[in-house]
């Protein structure tokens, strides 16, 4: 009997998110119980197939939650029965709460992502057109999966090592398990110590402090500035507009040396206002290009009517223009605010009081042999929460300040 290409298809697709979920779910397994396993790839390989070739024989429209859930019933079985009651390559009664529901989690992802590829296909042949886009379907999953472990899994394991005490890093570092018998005071004692003995108060509150200068002077040197380029007519207006960027080809280490010297000079080392003096400098450019085109995509029709009205230009920028210009203004703050609170270079140079660290650079002070790690580790969670935070509330405008002014109305 001769196979069509969908059903094809469909046992390398089993098999591909068989081996991939049964590799991703038994490292974060062994990560979070720190169980010594082996997961048999292969033979979740081949579970991976038999629940492809079950999957395309199945009418599409049979294929509803009840289904799924019994398909994944099935695999996980299937993956018991086949390995000898060690799905994960341990034995089963080691961590059994940890390796049941590992086993339940790496059946409904297979299965789910094995229909997800599949909603729609029958057995047999098919076009060139349907099998490119079951390809695409297929690239599209392992690319979500992969950014996905690349973002969480390096945070997990920060997080993880922060709340972990020096005796039980020394006696296994890649055990990233969490014993919670030992209670909160035990289990956040890095972070207590970080604020009590590491000055990680003060390092919280000038990095605030220099981020949301830097934003405010951003703000106020770039509105008028790409209000006159986008709305103004003047000499040099064209080479101004296309030329806002260039001061980003200059590498940021060919400044820090000149700039060393001269806040040396002038007494501005080792303070707050020579940084909030150099991160305007270099946030304003890229503002600049940001709302300038913005500002081209309102319509001036609304700023004709305001001057006519008898409103001066200074009127219709605060009281028509800028409101419009929210989203735009909300996701210029945004990435403002993130290079400040994320800069290391200048902060490295041009801070050595330890009472005027910013974040980033204390971080890096507790990058030494008399530190234990999981305060470093607890130093950088507290450095990303923040402004992870402040991304995601803000992250709606910073699609559409980053959209804006692309297509013009």
């Amino acid at each position: 009997m001769k196979l069509g290409s969908v059903t094809v298809s469909a046992l390398v697709i089993g098999a591909l998110w068989g081996g991939i979920w049964m590799l991703v779910i038994g490292v974060l397994l062994m990560l979070v119980s720190g169980l010594a396993a082996a997961p048999p790839v292969a033979i979740a390989s081949a579970v991976g197939v038999a629940m492809g070739g079950l999957t395309v024989l199945t009418k599409p429209q049979m294929r509803d939650r009840r289904a799924y859930f019994l398909a994944a019933a099935v695999s996980a079985t299937g993956l018991l029965v086949v390995s000898a009651f060690r799905p994960f390559g341990a034995a089963f009664d080691e961590q059994l709460v940890y390796q049941l529901a590992a086993l339940f989690i790496w059946a409904g992802l297979t299965v789910m992502s094995i229909g997800l590829c599949l909603d729609g296909y029958e057995p047999g042949g098919a076009n060139r057109y349907r099998l490119e886009a079951l390809l695409i379907r297929v690239l599209k999953g392992l690319a979500f999966v992969i950014f996905t472990i690349a973002v969480v899994l390096p945070f997990y394991v920060m997080v993880m090592t922060s709340l972990k005490s020096q005796q039980s890093l020394l006696a296994n570092p890649l055990d990233f398990s969490i014993d919670l018998s030992q209670g909160y005071a035990s289990l956040f004692r890095s972070y207590v110590e970080l604020f009590t003995q590491y000055h990680f108060g003060t390092f919280l509150l000038n990095s605030a402090i220099v981020s949301v200068a830097t934003v405010i002077i951003t703000l106020l040197f770039a509105v008028p500035g790409a209000y006159a380029v986008a709305r103004l007519r003047f000499p040099g207006q064209t080479f101004l507009s296309r030329s806002i960027l260039l001061i980003y080809m200059v590498p940021a280490i060919v400044l820090v040396i000149p700039l060393y010297a001269v806040f040396s000079q002038a007494g501005l080392r080792n303070t707050l206002t020579g940084l909030m003096i150099v991160y305007p400098a270099t946030t304003i450019p890229v503002a600049l290009y940001m709302l300038q085109g913005y500002f081209r995509g309102l319509p001036s029709e609304l700023e004709e009517a305001g001057l006519m009205d008898g409103l001066s230009r200074l009127g219709v920028i605060a009281k028509i223009t800028l409101p419009l210009a929210l989203p735009a203004l909300a996701s210029v703050s945004l990435y403002v605010f993130m290079i400040a609170w994320n800069e290391f270079l200048f902060a490295f140079m041009f801070l050595d009081d330890l009472d005027m660290f910013t974040l980033s650079r204390g971080v890096v002070s507790l990058n030494s042999s008399e530190v234990p790690r999981q305060h470093l580790m607890a130093g950088a969670v507290i450095a990303t929460v923040p402004v992870l935070a402040i991304f995601l509330w803000f992250e709606r405008f910073l699609v559409a300040g980053l959209t804006a002014g692309s297509v013009k109305g």
